[in-house]
């Protein structure tokens, strides 16, 4: 069964991103009148409330207004524009999880440029989720049950191993089944898996659909404000095109701002791009929005995922974090 999941998705997933990019055409155009590089870029970006600043700027016109063109192309998995990014079939990935993006780097499959923050875990905008008559009440008793999550070994697996940990709970005795997001409410209410680890507006959206109750808040401690999300591209693009990465920043920090200080941003964009109710964008859990580029709270991801056996050494944060150079 996981592995029929995992096909369809992955296929449908690939499916889409190349449907989408072929659509979208060349990005090599000149830089225009801001002293840009180029002043088109293609940003890949998943249907989840972490990226919701990409879409606050671009309908405040914040890219217009440094000069930037930018071009969303939807896809349901980060990891899934991996290989569009290192192509260089898309520039930039938004709301891509760090778990992915750090190893990716380690390995060399990437050499990772971190452009913005995406988002910080708060308390129940990622929760493991059950249905309502389920004897499923406690992390204790996630022990020997399949918990659904977007992709296996990864953030939502780092983040609820901590938490399982602190309530003296072993993460080994949990089988962790993966399933993308979109499909989370309908596994769970075929009692294909025994609980979903889903993030908002995924979250909001089973528990009014499937009356779907909270067994784990899955942003409590030792994992609350962890920093799971930000804007990458690879630092070859980065170094070549400083201005328009630097321009691209500024754009989406103010976006940032714009969304941390009124969650009303962030409801006008979300049924757009999620496919959501508006009522249900109204009364979701939001992620925190940060609103600088922190080397310390990188600090945190990095040393969770050494800890944990998902990065063998903590990466040069240094040469990982991208910083304007005027």
């Amino acid at each position: 069964m996981r592995q029929s999941l995992r096909l369809s998705a992955l296929v449908s997933a690939f499916a889409l991103v190349a449907s989408v990019i072929a659509g979208c055409g060349d990005s090599d155009s000149s830089g225009g009148g801001k002293g840009l590089e180029t002043d088109t870029i293609k940003v890949a970006s998943l249907p989840l409330v972490d990226g919701a600043a990409l879409y606050v700027a671009q309908k405040a016109k914040l890219f217009e207004a440094e000069g930037l063109n930018v071009k969303i192309v939807p896809v349901q998995q980060s990891i899934l524009a991996l290989p569009a990014l290192t192509k260089g079939d898309v520039n930039v990935i938004a709301g891509a999880n760090y778990v992915s993006f750090l190893q990716a780097n380690e390995k060399g499959t990437l050499k990772l440029s971190i452009l913005a923050e995406a988002a910080t875990l708060t308390s129940n905008m990622m929760n493991v989720l059950v249905m309502p008559d389920s004897k499923i009440k406690t992390a204790k008793d996630l022990e020997g049950k399949k918990v659904a999550v977007n992709i296996l070994n990864n953030i939502q697996s780092l983040t609820l191993d901590a938490i399982l940990k602190a309530n003296n709970v072993d993460p080994k005795k949990v089988q962790y089944v993966q399933v993308p997001f979109p499909q989370m409410a309908t596994a769970l209410q075929k009692g294909q898996v025994d609980s979903i680890h889903t993030v908002e507006p995924f979250l909001s959206d089973t528990e009014k659909k499937l009356g779907a109750r909270v067994a784990v808040d899955g942003g409590s401690e030792p994992v609350t404000d962890l920093p799971i999300s930000g804007f990458v591209t690879t630092q070859d693009w980065s170094k070549k095109n400083p201005k328009t990465a630097a321009a691209f920043q500024r754009a989406i920090i103010k976006a940032q701002k714009m969304a941390a200080q009124d969650r009303k941003k962030v409801e006008e964009v979300l049924p757009g791009y999620a496919k959501i109710d508006p009522q249900v964008a109204s009364v979701i859990t939001l992620p925190g929005f940060p609103t600088s580029l922190s080397k310390t709270r990188m600090q945190r991801v990095a040393e969770l995922m050494t800890t944990s056996g998902l990065l063998k050494e903590k990466p040069d944060l240094n040469a990982v974090l991208f910083q304007p150079t005027s």
